[in-house]
């Protein structure tokens, strides 16, 4: 006869361990979070050792729980797969992937031909919105968050960008690199976030580092959405200041170049995967082949940079 601690109290720790979050926790198992630490705490007397360390609202897992919780999750699925026997299977051949409307349209539809073409029998369905989206109620496999990271969350990071000023190539000098002073007459092209929490990178900061006249103000043009000053700045209205993700692509072909100043910090683009107890292999090959691309996309983005620092910045 085996002999197992309280069941509900191994899902209390296997949610938690998973959503690194008793109030998430308790959201999955629609219990109060009270309930969810009473079962932890109750698990952790049976076998005698701390499973969590607590700070604030935050939750991490102790050495203990580091060990434990690979195989009780490794448990969890192997039920979830006796009774899709019986079931029916997930719908492994199609996954949803949530991301913002920029990074989905500049870097992630560009590049998801190839995977297509690895793995035909896959079907992905894009998500764009700018707001985060609950992944549960919108039933999406993976949304990949931009914004700061905790360092818990490092694992989770695949990118993180940087915000340079550039501007398209066709009024640019052509015999040396673009000062900020090249563009007088043309406004400087800028866009409101929705996130107002991010404290994004704008020109008054890029501005502040830079030498120029400071008795005479730039003028800006204010758009709606990133994706609008972006198309502003490859039709030449003037220069932009942008994420070096989103326009890697035009700085490699010449498209837009970059404008002599400084790279401003950005944010990190991460993975979150929706709490499941058994995850779709369709999602793991996705992932997998993601990572892959934001890898090769860091090596070229080094080389690039590289070479804009030897010529033209």
């Amino acid at each position: 006869m085996r002999k197992l601690p309280p069941l509900n109290s191994i899902r209390a720790f296997e949610a938690a361990a998973r959503h690194q979050s008793f109030t998430a926790a308790a959201a999955e198992l629609s219990v109060t979070i009270t309930a969810v630490s009473h079962q932890i705490r109750q698990l952790e007397a049976r076998i005698g050792h701390k499973l969590f360390e607590r700070t604030g609202r935050a939750v991490t897992l102790t050495p203990v729980g580091k060990t434990i919780y690979p195989l009780v999750r490794d448990g969890f699925d192997q039920i979830a797969e006796a009774f899709e026997v019986v079931s029916g299977h997930v719908d492994e051949d199609s996954i949803q992937i949530s991301a913002t409307r920029a990074f989905a349209q500049r870097w992630l539809m560009p590049r998801l031909s190839r995977f297509n073409a690895i793995h035909p029998d896959i079907t992905v369905h894009i998500h764009g919105s700018e707001k985060t989206v609950d992944l549960g109620a919108e039933d999406i496999d993976l949304a990949i968050r931009y914004g700061p990271v905790e360092m818990d969350q490092q694992d989770s990071v695949i990118l993180e960008d940087r915000y340079i000023a550039v501007a398209e190539r066709g009024i640019c000098p052509e015999d040396r690199v673009p000062t900020i002073e090249d563009f007088r007459q043309r406004p400087l092209l800028a866009y409101k976030w929705e996130n107002p929490a991010l404290n994004a990178p704008d020109w008054s900061a890029w501005l502040a580092l830079v030498e120029h006249d400071q008795t005479v103000d730039f003028r800006v043009s204010w758009y709606s959405e990133e994706m609008l000053a972006l198309y502003a700045a490859e039709c030449g209205l003037g220069p932009l200041m942008c994420s070096n993700v989103l326009i890697d692509e035009e700085l490699r072909t010449g498209r837009l170049r970059r404008i002599e100043g400084p790279c401003l910090p950005g944010f990190s683009y991460r993975l979150v995967e929706m709490s499941s107890p058994r995850r779709k292999k369709s999602l793991g090959r996705f992932t997998k082949w993601l990572r892959e691309e934001a890898r090769s996309f860091r090596d070229k983005s080094a080389v690039t940079d590289r070479a804009l620092k030897g010529t033209s910045l």
